[in-house]
């Protein structure tokens, strides 16, 4: 159960960010994203932060992955993309997402879910 602190809250009326690591796969990526936004109310999604926990370099499907995310990610409003300069693994990617986000509450996604309603 939830701390009685958390219970007193009303937690619809905090703004949140949401942070996916990834590290391949953009499609499965672009569904998680497009259902975060689609099932989430405009007044409270501040924000999709995707980590990108360093995709191996110097593969050419990669590369076409960053070169293809990057121009996806500049059509879609409030979404940020962070990489890192070097594997993370999930948490410190999550930490990452976490140190940039601007929303009062986070929440952390993989980055192959869906949102449902």
């Amino acid at each position: 159960s939830a701390h009685s602190q958390c219970e007193s809250r009303n937690i619809k009326t905090f703004p949140f960010a949401t942070t996916a690591p990834f590290r391949q796969a953009r499609s499965a990526l672009l569904r998680t994203v497009w259902s975060v936004i689609d099932r989430s109310p405009a007044h409270l999604l501040k924000e999709v932060i995707l980590v990108d926990d360093f995709s191996d370099k110097g593969a050419l499907s990669v590369m076409h992955l960053k070169q293809a995310l990057d121009e996806d990610i500049k059509s879609i409003k409030n979404v940020r993309l962070v990489r890192t300069d070097k594997r993370e693994g999930l948490i410190r990617a999550r930490l990452k997402g976490a140190v940039v986000a601007k929303g009062k509450v986070l929440i952390f996604l993989d980055s192959h879910c869906e949102c449902a309603e």
